[in-house]
Formats: structure tokens, C-alpha cells, sequence
């Protein structure tokens, strides 16, 4: 390299030196804060963070803070962006250039090579996303301030080539977190244990399981920094707590990786893996693992680092041990060897600090950053080459490469081939390859199998509102939409006006493929005949089956009267026709439908349920009826008909009364529910274990609603390990105590019986075995001494998947449900029905009539399934349970099945006895279940 000319070094020196001078007015943390950030038993709250960044937005050129949005708790969410102050001056044309690359739109190689040349590259830094991982938060606060007042060359060269966007992720609970730890008078006493409620206000640690559905307005925000304003070409995203017997858990990440993303994704992470791998080592810092030392992949969709993937980003994920209070670093023997996951092994520590936790993290901080700005132009051309990569596939035919696929053709070579053609391919190979004739590649390349140039959504299906809803989540990631002008046809089909159109040919592809394809999870099997490996989260999510909406894949190229809409789209207003003789019908077909119920009937309007009939929803009209409808219709996009008379086998609704079973710390489940029921207007109470055991329940409550992990757990109950009252706040103490066998299930059996209705979901479904109802786990096998045992994993495993049941639609239970339904199945319970169960009154209302119910995921002996019960309905005296095997309300994904848990709250609130064959229902010709009688 050319020696650098001597008369202009001296310009350089003066100008850090004019800049370190500048920034001695930036104060420290332990100016503001009065300890030092990592110190022992000190936590900041988002309070404080909030003032300490506005107090260096004030003093530094480097540093601007913005709003990015509100959180649930309506605090302002704050970003900080970071960089050298020339570059300040440029900002709109960097974040531009940006925008251009990321999308890839109508530019030349050129013109992308001298943009990227132009513009700085972009890094998103979080922390605080799970509020209990202290560290986060607490690192980020260290790295702003470092930004923003070290002088050293490598730091300023970071400020002149990198744009750095800084934000906590869920400063609600920041603020909860840190004010709970610092209660505590006595250090020492200080833990951020026993938290009273969830640290994000409805989903609590699912926070990081919303990316790609964007219901929560700290997921909303951020997804539109980067997805829509900002497109860093690197996401970093810090957690807690790395595995033990290490310190942190760093990139790379383990198999499988998603096989739909660009594969420069993953060698980029492996290129920033290595230089944070570099750096601690190089600076001594041992205990950092990657790859094999964690379950973290780069498979699952719907995380702050791994939704990245799915638009060209590089998503970085680091777990790092520390905690306020003094921990250990334990003796784990298989830690002390290195290897490919553990280059560089870590000794027991008897004590380790928070503040060396603090240093490892600005360590992989300033790896990520240094790599950012020596690789600057080619992070920026690269993602430009990938958006440009997506637009090119998603342009022609093209097939992706499906893990089941290759496994079905292996096979049928196997078969294929005879014992000497075998062997002598397999002396081709080498070392055991096995290798194929190439015409068998062909096989792969069908016509029907090539990835679709686009989708259409029709506007004429009959929960359109909820594809609108659909539309808007693709919309929030950043995914290009259009919109029929006018009526068209494609492939001979026509479409009417309004119907919905994703064109492949855009930078997003890989999401737009994730959220319409199925997933097909490979078999991860460690030796044969052993157990699955478990994945990091779920396997297959397909977004379009969850919400039930209606698509049609197209294969060729297509056009047709189509604009992009250019933001969230809000439904068109429904139709209300004039009045009939008696009053108004609208559809239970839509989910939007249970709003407009619940509104119309808290304003005073008489709402019927024809359970008999079509299962429409009637209006009885008077007076104030029109003007309501008409704001509903407004408001919801809900069609209102004229009807004549009201059928004569609707049954009055009212409101009912629900209680939200919750338990002390929170229950996610239960706080998802929570935010569903609040979307559609139901109101209820959360009542906690001693509400429920102080009895008199039907005196307040229509129905109790049980979600997964709320259900009575024998001898014991769900909510052990709980705090002791004396030392939480007075306000927390209610919520103590457990859901129990021996008390509890007394008092919901006499719940039961007066009439009452329980909703169970998921594990709570094993209040049917309590209640000694005819009903046995479908998922067992017999042991050699004729004992029904669970199916062991390495025969049956189902973990997070999309499956598909049949329904019996002629149940009240079911009414505006699709059949077959898709249903989120997570290693859910499974019914077998006794021989008697419909004499006692127990009913299948879904089941897997199939071998093959996998939609999307991986289900590893799901031939198991078939014949089993997913959803059924208990007469218990004078009431009803209802038994949800799948989880109905994952994570609020699953539109598609909503309706099961308010139909089931719609018939707690009914008047009177109101079961199928008091009302004259008759459920001859529907579709049963082919046997669901006990197994030989």
C-alpha cells in the first residue's frame, strides 16, 4: 500500500483532536446513573434510560434520538441512531440508498456498485427484548456511550462508515424489571425472580415470537424501522443467558438452515461469526460458543433475528451469561475440550460479574461494527445482489429443493436400482456417496412443483376481512401489494375487483414464500431409530393456512388491472340494507362477526344465533338498529342483509360472563388470549387459583376459559415454586396459590353441573380426566405387559406444525368454521372416546381422519393421529366442556380457528338449556369420525 502523504496526517491528528475535546462534555453513566454500568446490584430503569440518552442527544454531534412509536404500556419507544456527525448531514441520503439497494428496484450492477460505494452501511443493535435479560438493556446503554465519546481511530472510522441504530426492544419491561430489582433496600436481597406479572403486558417472552405478525405495537415499530424506513443490512439482537458451562453463545448457528432464504445469508453470518470468534480470542476472553453449543438454527421465521433472513439481512443472536447480582460460571467437563462449537474453553469461575459480562458483549459489539465497516460496500452490494436474486427467481421458473421431496426420491431409487447397479455406484461415489443417474435430477424439476410467480387473493371469499388482515401483516414486513382495479382473469379463472395480488418478482421474496408455502422440516434424527432433535421453536407456521385464507398459486407469469396500495389497508365499509320486515342477517363465516355481536349487543340490540340453521347471526330491528349497523359496518367492514323474519330456530344471545384463568408471574397463553378477547370486544375478568377455590362460581361466570399451561396438575397444581406472600407488594398477593386436583377440580365440577361452560386449550384438556369423563389419551401404544404407555419420541413427534382435521360444521361449536380446518399442533393432546362416550353426552366436534394430516412442519409418525379427536364437547350435568387439543390461539396466528373459542362462548351465554336436541338439531348426515373407539 502507497505510504499515505505526510502533510495530511497532521489535519487528521487535529481533528480528533478537536473532537475528543468536543466530546468531554458528554457525560458518563456514572455522572447520570451514579454507579457505573456492570456494577454489582445496579439496574437503570427505562425511565432513566430515556433521560440519559435525551441528556447525550443534547451534548454529542454524534447522537440523535427519535420515537419510533408507543409500547402497549404507552410508553415512547426510543431509538437511537449513531454515527459521525458529517454523515448526520447526509442522513435521508444514506437511509435512501439503503431503501434503493434492500429493494433492488430498477437498478444496474453499476448503479448498485456506486451506491453501495456512497452510502454507510447499516446496523440495528437491540437489547431488552426479554426483560429479565437484564444484560441487554445494560449493554446498549455501555455501547451509546462508548459511540459517542471514544476517540480511538478504530471507533472513529466506525462513526464515518456505519449508521447505527440503537433501541430497547420492550421498554415496558425494562421499567418492570429494573423497578422490581431495585425495591430491595438490602443489595444483596435484590433478585429479578418472582416477577408478579408477564414483562411485556399481554405476551411476556412470546415477544420475540411476533415478527412475522406484527400484533404488538413494540413489534410493529420495529418492523418498521427495518422492513420499511431503515433496511440495515445487519440485525443484532442480545439475549441472555448462554449455555452452561460458557459465556455466550455467538453465531454461527446449528442446522438446519431455511432452505427458501438466499444462500449469501448464511455465509455472511459464518464471515461475522468468525470475526467476533476472532476477537474474543484475540483479546482473551474465553467461553464462546457457536454452531453445535446451542439449539439456535436459522430455520423458524418470527423472531427479531431470524425474520431478517427472510429479507436479505443478516440476523446475529448472542446468549450471554451475567446478572447484577454476582453468579458462577459451573464445572461442565464436556465444555473443557475444544472444538469447531468451542475454540477457546472457559475455566469455572466461583464468581463472575456483571461487569465482564458488559465487556464481552461491547466486544462482539465492536466485532460486528469493525466487520460492518471494512466490509461496508460489499454488506451493501450484497444485499442489493440478493433483493436483485429474489426478483430474478421470482421472474421465471424456478424450484426450490423440499428436504421430503429428496427424501421420497432417494427412496424410490433404492428401489429402483439392482443389487450390482447399487454397488457400483456406490464404488463411484467414494466413501459411502451415494450418487444417482442424472435423469433422476429431472424428477425433481416438475411442472407443477416450480415456485409461483405470484398469488392472488380473492375478494370474493368469505372471510376476506381477515385476508385483509393477512395482507396487513405481509404489508408490516415490508412485502409489496396490489390490488385489483377492476375485474380480470388469469389461467381462465376470474377475479373481481379488490382481490389481493402478491407478485414473487420482488427483493422480499423469500417471506413471501414463508408465509404461503408450506414448510418441510427435515428429519432431524441423530441415529436411526433414535429420538428427533428437538427444533428451536416451531417447524412449519404457514401464515395463509393458519388465518384460513383463501389463495391461488400461480405458476406462470400473469398481469392484469393491478396498483400497489401503498400502506395498511383498511376494509372497505360493509354494505347494511334496508330493513325487511323484521331485521338484519350478517355471516358467521367472518371473524369480524363476533365484534359486530359483542357490539351491537352491549348497545342495547337484540342479537340471535340461528345454531339450527344457516348459523347466521339476526338483528331484530328497531329504532336505533340502522345507525348501528351502519358505524359497525363502517368501523368493521361487516355486510348487513334484510331479512324478513327472524329464523325460527335462533336462539337469543347475550353477553356472557368469562373468566380468564391466569396464575401469578403470567401465563403467555393466557395474556395472548387475553389480547384476542380484547380485539373482538369480549369482556371478562382474569381470576387466579383462589378465586377459582373459594367456589360460587356460577353466581359470577357464564364460562372459564383454561389455556395451556393453566390446567390442574395432580397433588400440586400448575404455579409451583411461588413466591412467599410476605415478599411481593400487598397488590400481588390474590394472585398466589395453584390450580389443584384435590381443590380446585371440586369446584369446577360443581361449576359444571349447575351449567356452566369451561373452554380448556391445549394441556388443560387434562381436566377431562379429572372429571373421570369416557375419554383416554389417543397417543399411547401397549406395553408387553398390556399397559397403555405414551408413544415414545423416536415414534411420534409433532412438534409446532400446521395439521389438518376434519370438522363436524353442523355443532354450534363449529358453526362458521371451514372443513377440513387448519390447526397450530404442537405435541397437543390427542382423545380416544370410549365405547360409551355418546351416551354420557361426548361428542367428537374435530378429529384426523388421515395418515398424512401434516400441512406444514414436520410430524415424525403422524400416522399416529389418525383416527384421534382434536376437539370435543362434554355434557357434565347441566353444563358444558369443551375440550381444544390444538392450540387455538397460538400466539393470535391462527385466525382460521378463532371461532371455536367464541362460539364456545357465545353457547356459555345463552339462556336456558339450550343443547343440540332440546333445540331440534339434528346432526343425521354430517360427517363423523370413522372410529374413534378404543384401539385394540
Amino acid at each position: 500500500m502507497r505510504p499515505r502523504p505526510r502533510f495530511l496526517l497532521l489535519p487528521a491528528l487535529l481533528a480528533i483532536a478537536v473532537t475528543a475535546a468536543a466530546q468531554t462534555r458528554v457525560t458518563s453513566p456514572k455522572q447520570f446513573f451514579g454507579f457505573n454500568i456492570g456494577d454489582d446490584y445496579q439496574l437503570a430503569t427505562y425511565t432513566q434510560l430515556t433521560e440519559y440518552w435525551k441528556k447525550l442527544d443534547a451534548e454529542s454531534d454524534r447522537l440523535r434520538v427519535v420515537e419510533i412509536g408507543r409500547t402497549a404500556e404507552d410508553r415512547p419507544q426510543l431509538m437511537a441512531i449513531i454515527s459521525a456527525p458529517a454523515n448526520f448531514r447526509k442522513l435521508d441520503r444514506y437511509q435512501e440508498i439503503s431503501r434503493r439497494l434492500a429493494k433492488a428496484e430498477g437498478l444496474t450492477d453499476e448503479q448498485a456498485h456506486a451506491l453501495a460505494h456512497e452510502g454507510k452501511a447499516v446496523v440495528w443493535i437491540d437489547g431488552g427484548l426479554h426483560s429479565t435479560e437484564v444484560l441487554g438493556p445494560h449493554q446498549l446503554i455501555e455501547t451509546v456511550y462508548q459511540l459517542v465519546s471514544r476517540t480511538d481511530p478504530e471507533t472513529m472510522r466506525i462513526l464515518d462508515d456505519c449508521i447505527v441504530l440503537a433501541a430497547i426492544a420492550n421498554p415496558d419491561g425494562m421499567e418492570l424489571v429494573s423497578s422490581w430489582y431495585m425495591r430491595n433496600p438490602d443489595p444483596k436481597q435484590r433478585s429479578t425472580g418472582n416477577l408478579p406479572r408477564l414483562y411485556h403486558k399481554y405476551v411476556g417472552h412470546d415477544d420475540n415470537r411476533d415478527f412475522y405478525m406484527s400484533t404488538q405495537p413494540e413489534t410493529t415499530n420495529i418492523n418498521r424501522i427495518l422492513y420499511r424506513e431503515w433496511f440495515p443490512q445487519i440485525v443484532y439482537d442480545h439475549h441472555q443467558t448462554g449455555p452452561a458451562g460458557t459465556v455466550m453463545f455467538a453465531p454461527p448457528f446449528r442446522d438446519p438452515f431455511n432452505y427458501v432464504f438466499d444462500p449469501i445469508v448464511p455465509a455472511e453470518l459464518d464471515l461475522i461469526g468468525a470475526a467476533m470468534a476472532t476477537r474474543f480470542n484475540l483479546e482473551g476472553k474465553p467461553g464462546v460458543t457457536s454452531r453445535q453449543g446451542s439449539s439456535y438454527s436459522t430455520w423458524w421465521n418470527g423472531g427479531l433475528r431470524t425474520t431478517p433472513y427472510f429479507h436479505n439481512m443478516i440476523g446475529l443472536l448472542t446468549e450471554t451469561i451475567g446478572n447484577p447480582t454476582p453468579i458462577q460460571i459451573p464445572f461442565v467437563p464436556d465444555k473443557q475440550l475444544p472444538d469447531g462449537s468451542l475454540e477457546f474453553p472457559i475455566a469455572p469461575q466461583t464468581t463472575w460479574h456483571f461487569r465482564q459480562s458488559i465487556d464481552y458483549s461491547i466486544t462482539a459489539n465492536w466485532a460486528v461494527l469493525d466487520t460492518a465497516s471494512r466490509h461496508r460496500e460489499q454488506f451493501l452490494f450484497n444485499i442489493y445482489q440478493m433483493g436483485k436474486n429474489a426478483i430474478e427467481r421470482g421472474s421465471r421458473d424456478h424450484w426450490t429443493m423440499y428436504p421430503g421431496r429428496i427424501e421420497a426420491l432417494k427412496a424410490r431409487i433404492r428401489k429402483e436400482r439392482s443389487t450390482d447397479e447399487v454397488e457400483a455406484q456406490g464404488r463411484r461415489g467414494g466413501r459411502g456417496v451415494e450418487q444417482a443417474p442424472a435423469r433422476y435430477f429431472e424428477e425433481l424439476r416438475k411442472p407443477e412443483w416450480r415456485d409461483p410467480r405470484g398469488y392472488i387473493i380473492p375478494s370474493d371469499q368469505a372471510d376476506f376481512l381477515t385476508a385483509t388482515k393477512f395482507v396487513n401483516a405481509l404489508i408490516k414486513l415490508g412485502i409489496t401489494v396490489d390490488r385489483a382495479t377492476q375485474p380480470f382473469t388469469v389461467n381462465g379463472k376470474s377475479y373481481p375487483a379488490g382481490s389481493y395480488v402478491v407478485k414473487c418478482a420482488q427483493a422480499f421474496r423469500p417471506h413471501i414464500l414463508d408465509m404461503f408455502e408450506p414448510q418441510d422440516y427435515p428429519d432431524d434424527i441423530p441415529y436411526p431409530g433414535g429420538p428427533p432433535t428437538p427444533p428451536y421453536d416451531s417447524t412449519g407456521w404457514t401464515l395463509a393456512y393458519q388465518m384460513g385464507v383463501q389463495f391461488d398459486r400461480i405458476l406462470d407469469g400473469f398481469d392484469g388491472p393491478f396498483e400497489a396500495v401503498n400502506d395498511l389497508q383498511k376494509p372497505s365499509a360493509g354494505t347494511v340494507a334496508e330493513a325487511g320486515a323484521a331485521g338484519y342477517t350478517f355471516s358467521h363465516a367472518t371473524n369480524d362477526a363476533f365484534e359486530a355481536v359483542n357490539r351491537l349487543i352491549a348497545g342495547g340490540e337484540e342479537v340471535f344465533w340461528d345454531q339450527a340453521g344457516s348459523g347466521a347471526f339476526y338483528v331484530a330491528a328497531k329504532g336505533t338498529t340502522a345507525a348501528t349497523l351502519r358505524k359497525i359496518a363502517a368501523d368493521t367492514g361487516v355486510s348487513f342483509a334484510a331479512a324478513a323474519s327472524r329464523p325460527g330456530t335462533a336462539v337469543r344471545l347475550r353477553t356472557p360472563r368469562i373468566a380468564l384463568v391466569d396464575r401469578y408471574g403470567g401465563s403467555m397463553p393466557s395474556g395472548w388470549t387475553r389480547w384476542t378477547l380484547e380485539q373482538f370486544d369480549f369482556p371478562f375478568d382474569v381470576v387466579f387459583p383462589r378465586t377459582l377455590d373459594a367456589g360460587n362460581l356460577r353466581a359470577k361466570y357464564d364460562a372459564i376459559i383454561f389455556v395451556d399451561d393453566t390446567g390442574p396438575r395432580s397433588g400440586r397444581g400448575f404455579g409451583g415454586g411461588q413466591p412467599d406472600a410476605a415478599s411481593i407488594p400487598a397488590e400481588y398477593r390474590d394472585r398466589l396459590g395453584a390450580v389443584t386436583v384435590e381443590k380446585t377440580v371440586p369446584q369446577i365440577r360443581t361449576f359444571l353441573e349447575q351449567g356452566g361452560t369451561v373452554l380448556s386449550i391445549g394441556g388443560s384438556t387434562s381436566l377431562a380426566y379429572e372429571l373421570g369423563l369416557p375419554i383416554s389419551d389417543h397417543l399411547v401404544e401397549k406395553s408387553p405387559t398390556g399397559e397403555s404407555t405414551p408413544l415414545p419420541r423416536s415414534k411420534y413427534y409433532v412438534p409446532g406444525s400446521v395439521l389438518r382435521a376434519s370438522v363436524d360444521t353442523s355443532n354450534p361449536l363449529a358453526q362458521g368454521i371451514t372443513n377440513p380446518v387448519d390447526v397450530f399442533f404442537d405435541n397437543s393432546p390427542v382423545f380416544q372416546l370410549g365405547p360409551d362416550a355418546a351416551q354420557r353426552g361426548v361428542t367428537a366436534v374435530a378429529w384426523f381422519d388421515s395418515p398424512t394430516p401434516l400441512r406444514s412442519g414436520w410430524a415424525w409418525g403422524e400416522g399416529y393421529l389418525d383416527g384421534g379427536a382434536a376437539i370435543v364437547e362434554a355434557r357434565v350435568g347441566k353444563g358444558r366442556l369443551f375440550l381444544f387439543g390444538p392450540e387455538i390461539l397460538f400466539r393470535a396466528q391462527p385466525h382460521g380457528t378463532f371461532g371455536f373459542l367464541f362460539n364456545g362462548l357465545y353457547l356459555a351465554g345463552q339462556t336456558g338449556d339450550l343443547t343440540p336436541s332440546s333445540q331440534g338439531i339434528s346432526r343425521q348426515g354430517a360427517k363423523q369420525p370413522r372410529d374413534l373407539t378404543p384401539r385394540s
